[in-house]
Order: structure tokens, then sequence, then C-alpha cells
């Protein structure tokens, strides 16, 4: 199994689902984790997770750990209070993970209100713009930085296989745009800006070629991709879906 002891692991929309396992996911392997979520309830929840699965399977002086936060990627007050305080715990971020954005359903452009709109790309766009600014120097402090970004397959240029709403398409086609510029920028000191762009997916099922990507294969790509040697820039993961 891939570790990442003492590293420092940033993780937003961690309270739930994708977030929470990936949370779990760096702890169990000895990164210490700040989980951020909308609501500071759901990161307090993952927090408890990780110290239940320690406690349930002997490997607390081998884990990391989970701090939770509050961090609406929507409001940029609150994207910069998070930051503010990772600044106070920590001289330095290894690992940025953007995985927190609202899904926004339905296929016509009517199907959602403005302020669903708004607050789709608020934060996904916005909110991963200023988060990565706000941090940026604290990932410069590391000698080993990756900012990771699950952007979704409708983030691909010519994608047009995903019922979500167009402002959700348009919400990823920035974080695409962003890491791209990015990974060509930050290349010189050394910082990996690492993009997957899977198709919708499912949080649990079976693993074959038959049956919908799963979370865990995901998060799986994620482990290996910050887990590479660093002359290793991995930057996209492209995702073939399932034919139907």
């Amino acid at each position: 199994m891939i570790t990442f002891e003492g590293m420092r692991v940033a993780v937003t929309g961690a309270g739930r689902d994708t977030g929470r396992r990936l949370a779990l996911a760096f702890a169990e392997r000895g990164a210490h984790v700040y989980a951020a979520a909308r609501d500071l309830a759901a990161a307090t929840a993952t927090a408890a997770a990780d110290l239940a699965a320690a406690e349930g399977d002997g490997t607390e002086s081998r884990r990391g750990s989970v701090e939770a936060f509050a961090c609406d990627l929507a409001r940029p007050d609150t994207v910069r209070a998070f930051a503010a305080a990772l600044a106070e715990r920590t001289d330095r971020l290894d690992v940025l993970i953007h995985n927190g954005a609202a899904y926004l359903s339905g296929p016509d452009l009517l199907d959602a209100t403005d302020d669903a709109i708004e607050a789709t790309i608020a934060g996904a766009g916005t909110g991963t713009v200023l988060l990565t600014k706000h941090l940026l120097p604290l990932l410069r402090a590391s000698d080993r930085a990756d900012v990771v970004t699950l952007v979704s397959g409708c983030g691909e240029v010519g994608n047009h296989r995903s019922l979500a709403h167009p402002a959700f398409y348009a919400a990823k086609h920035a974080q695409a745009g962003l890491a791209e510029i990015l990974s060509h920028r930050l290349r010189p000191e050394g910082i990996r800006v690492i993009s997957l762009f899977p198709p919708d997916f499912v949080q649990d099922g079976p693993r074959t070629a038959e049956h919908d990507l799963t979370a865990q294969s995901v998060i799986d790509c994620v482990l290996f991709a910050v887990g590479q040697p660093r002359d290793c820039f991995i930057r996209e993961f492209r995702f073939e879906q399932l034919q139907r």
C-alpha cells in the first residue's frame, strides 16, 4: 500500500461520498488531512469516522488524522477563512484536492433557477480559483506539492454524454482551464497539477467492465498519481464511459 506518512493534505467536499473516502484514504496511509465541507457537522463526521476506523483496526499509531473545517466554495469569505485557518496550523501543504463541487441536474438551460446556476458556477469555478490562490504559499513551501482536481467528464471538450445542467458543464470547463494553465506555469517550481475527468460514477458497485465506474477506482487513481516519484508529472486521467 502506498503510504503518505507525515504529509499534509487538504480535501474539499469531504463531508460525504467521494470526498469523505478521499480524506479517510489519505489518513489511513499516514497523512494529516484537513477535511473541509460546507457543513462543519459533515466534516466533523468524517473526522469521527477516521477515529473510529483507527480504533477498530488498532492502527492509531500508524495512521494519520483528520481535522474538520467549514468551507463553502461558493462563498469567498469562507474560502479565505479556511485558507487562513490552515496557515495558522501548518507551514506547508503537500496536497490540495479539489473535490467539492455541487452537482446540478437538468439538460435544459431552463431546468435550474438563477440562484442554483450562480451557486454551481461560483463553487466549482470561482471557489476553486480562490482556494488555490490562497493556499499557493503553503503549497510552494512544500518540496512535493500536488494540486489534484476531480473535474468530471463534463469538463472535456466535446463531451455531451452527461445529463448534467449546462451550468455544471460551464463550471467544470472552468476547472479544467485553470488546471491546464497552472500545470504549465507551476511545472518549473516542481508543483504537479493533476486533473481527473471521470464520467458520472457510482459510490459503490461491482468493479467490472460491465458496470459503471466506482468512486473507489477514482480514488485509487488519485492515490497512484500523488504517490509517484517527483519526476513523474501526470497531468490528466481520462476515462472511457460505459456504452449502454
